[in-house]
């Protein structure tokens, strides 16, 4: 049946124009049957009769577009559902035509293919990284449900990259630097790299146009003699293997223009200097067929030290396997060339979108495909916590694909990105394991968390019941799920934290006007509750605990007074052991035994400043933020404190106080100069001390010193 006529003939006289319709049908018509191929007619109809009227800003007819989405993904050989949806892909967005109308025609399975993909312009987002955030989320998130979302929107980019002369140059940009952050590394994370060297180039060629040009046309022109190298190495590969026995294709092949860019920027180097410029590719049958070509090559060729990988003992995180190594050719000429079987050759260019291109070879697909399910099951975790910006940050880190692999003392190989620490490694064995990591070893020896990890290193984690994760280790963690396990449990702290100080301020204020918590009805408090618009307790205790809502105004609000005569400020005790929500300001750095204030902060909570402190003064503007703030005796723990000295400008004096601070049992967090005269220097200290008694301890005998001249306590 000629589906191409059949179907032109139902649509109006101004859309019976091919579209690239006749070469869609031809590649579809190569695999799916005929009662597919019917659904996905109907399909064309209807997106047709959508999009009639409308126009691209090349000028050509939208249809155009969804059609070239199609095509793409026919020649990945994917299913019906997936090439219905890439032709109604834009409907929903653009036209008048409903998600329950496409559901109904063509099935839910369509429908939420095309939601997946589909942008959220209906909402109004704060900012544009908002909504790319929050669209981004969507759509991976509809991808966790169903890898085809992402094949959709991945080719719905491509088409969009190649038909991006027609915009603006500044929209050219973000959309190009969008797609070289995210789309392009999304492809190489399911190991499509078919598509993912043409979104790379494309995305070279918009961002960086000039570079582009100049790029382009130097490798032209050493085009010429190059393909005689190229031609002659191959024949030589060629030789060598049919005296050995050895059945392969030999291909060469010239790398993407972004990747010789990439490299060239990353080493610092001219294109002179970029080795693998040129490749071969050799395609063998078997496995032990690739090591008997590197064999070969290696007896051919002299390899280059240091330059040999093998991704088929170890596959890369997105279940590519080869064998690369390096190699001085004729005259010196570095040559790279790859060794790999046929059906890991079919994985390297189609990666996941493999799985429909050819089912009936289950075991040779089997590792993207579980790579691919680990991935998504890794996102969806991360998606559980945080913003949408958070997410899309944490998946644009898991993203690149520069890997070290480490072992587990039981001798399993753990890939994690470059860079990556002891508490990322424990993060990625289990959160549990992440969670309660006390120490690490690295080949048997204790190192510190933040140690980073190279090839082959073998990873202990010790753990202890009772430990939990410290907020520092976010300065030296790397990991997606590290991070987003570090912040997820800093946000439960915080939260908890809150609460517990909502509710003292908020039972202390009742007790300044006479009552308590105990003793405000519930009643009460449910009615203050629906007059807030919170749905427990516990919500308006962390609000209070925040600083977003003052204590005194929720007591009076409970109680029903206005508080107007004898009103009391607020106060309470510090122990010095809160937190998140109780900070010190670093304007005057308050210590027990300091006459203090405290002040509410909307999000930070309180904020404790000596009385002394020359901000006050803003804060007096507004009383009602004010607390009435007292130390708890006997407090337990270190305070930063700032102490200033002139001293005479003598070798060695620097290293004489801070040896009188050192036996004065006190750590120097920072020194800085301030100033230097002929005669003195005057020299800022940033101590770790107890309280005032232990400063001024501290204060006296480097007072007492003959080369010091002042000291004092710095307060703005």
């Amino acid at each position: 049946m000629d589906y191409t006529a059949a179907i032109l003939a139902k649509l109006p006289g101004a859309n019976k124009r091919d579209h690239g319709v006749s070469r869609l049908v031809k590649t579809l018509e190569s695999y799916l049957p005929e009662d597919q191929l019917k659904t996905i007619t109907a399909a064309y109809e209807f997106g047709a009769k959508a999009h009639a009227g409308q126009s691209r800003k090349t000028g050509e007819a939208y249809i155009t577009h969804p059609i070239a989405v199609a095509q793409e993904l026919a020649e990945m050989r994917l299913d019906a559902q997936a090439i219905t949806a890439a032709i109604l892909h834009d409907t929903v967005e653009d036209t008048t035509a409903s998600l329950n109308e496409i559901s109904e025609k063509f099935g839910n399975e369509v429908a939420l293919l095309v939601d997946g993909v589909s942008k959220l312009d209906q909402i109004q987002f704060r900012s544009h990284i908002e909504a790319q955030s929050e669209s981004f989320r969507k759509m991976m998130l509809a991808m966790i449900e169903d890898i085809r979302v992402i094949l959709v929107k991945l080719a719905d980019r491509l088409h969009n990259m190649q038909t991006l002369d027609a915009l603006p140059t500044d929209k050219k940009k973000r959309i190009a630097r969008e797609t070289l952050d995210i789309y392009a590394p999304i492809a190489n994370r399911l190991g499509i790299n078919r598509l993912k060297e043409q979104l790379e180039d494309l995305g070279f060629k918009h961002l960086h146009p000039f570079r582009y040009r100049v790029l382009k046309a130097a490798l032209k022109k050493s085009q010429g003699s190059q393909k005689q190298i190229v031609k002659k190495i191959t024949a030589e590969l060629d030789i060598a293997m049919n005296d050995e026995g050895v059945e392969g294709d030999v291909v060469g092949r010239q790398k993407h223009l972004y990747s010789i860019y990439n490299k060239m920027a990353t080493k610092k180097c001219l294109l002179s200097d970029v080795v693998d410029v040129y490749g071969f590719r050799i395609i063998c049958n078997d496995v032990s067929s690739c090591y008997q070509v590197l064999g070969i090559v290696h007896g051919l060729y002299k390899p280059m030290p240091g330059r040999f990988k093998d991704h088929i003992a170890i596959p890369r995180i997105n279940g590519y396997q080869s064998l690369h190594t390096t190699l001085f050719g004729p005259k010196g000429l570095p040559l790279e060339v790859q060794i790999r079987t046929y059906d890991m050759d079919r994985l390297a260019e189609s990666g996941v979108a493999s799985h429909w291109l050819y089912k009936a070879d289950e075991k040779s697909d089997a590792s993207p495909q579980r790579q691919t399910r680990e991935w998504l099951s890794n996102l969806d975790e991360l998606q559980q916590s945080g913003t949408p910006e958070e997410f899309l940050e944490s998946v644009k880190v898991d993203l690149f694909p520069d890997k070290v692999y480490v072992f587990t003392p039981d001798g399993d190989i753990m890939p994690l990105p470059k860079g990556s620490t002891t508490v990322d490694f424990a993060y990625a064995v289990h959160t549990d394991v992440g969670d309660h990591c006390v120490a690490a070893k690295v080949n048997r020896s204790l190192v510190p968390l933040r140690t980073e990890l190279y090839n082959g290193q073998t990873i202990e984690i010790i753990t202890t019941r009772g430990a939990k994760p410290n907020p520092n280790w976010l300065t030296f963690a790397t990991t997606a799920k590290a991070r987003t396990a570090i912040r997820q449990h800093m946000k439960n702290l915080r939260s908890s934290e809150s609460i517990d100080l909502g509710k003292r301020l908020l039972d202390q204020s009742l007790k300044d006007i006479g009552l308590s918590l105990r003793k405000v009805g519930k009643v009460r408090f449910t009615e203050a509750l629906e007059e807030f618009g919170l749905s427990k307790n516990t919500d308006l205790f962390e609000q209070i605990g925040l600083g977003e809502r003052l204590a005194p105004l929720t007591a009076r609000f409970l109680t029903g007074t206005n508080g107007e005569d004898g009103e009391k400020a607020a106060s309470m005790v510090i122990s010095g052991a809160e937190r998140m929500v109780i900070s010190y300001g670093k304007c005057c750095y308050p210590i027990p035994g300091d006459d203090v204030m405290g002040y509410l902060t909307a999000g930070r909570g309180i904020v404790i400043h000596r009385n002394q402190c020359g901000n006050l003064s803003n804060f007096r503007k507004q009383p009602e933020k004010w607390i009435s703030v007292n130390w708890e005796k006997d407090i337990q723990r270190d305070f930063l404190c700032q102490i200033q000295t002139d001293t005479k400008n003598k070798p060695g004096v620097l290293a004489e106080v801070a040896a009188i601070i050192g036996d004065c049992g006190s750590n120097i967090e920072q020194v800085e100069v301030l100033g230097r005269h002929e005669d003195c220097s005057v020299l800022s200290f940033l101590l770790m001390v107890e309280d005032r008694l232990h400063l001024a301890n501290i204060m006296r005998n480097v007072r007492k010193m003959k080369n010091v001249i002042r000291i004092s306590r710095d307060c703005a």
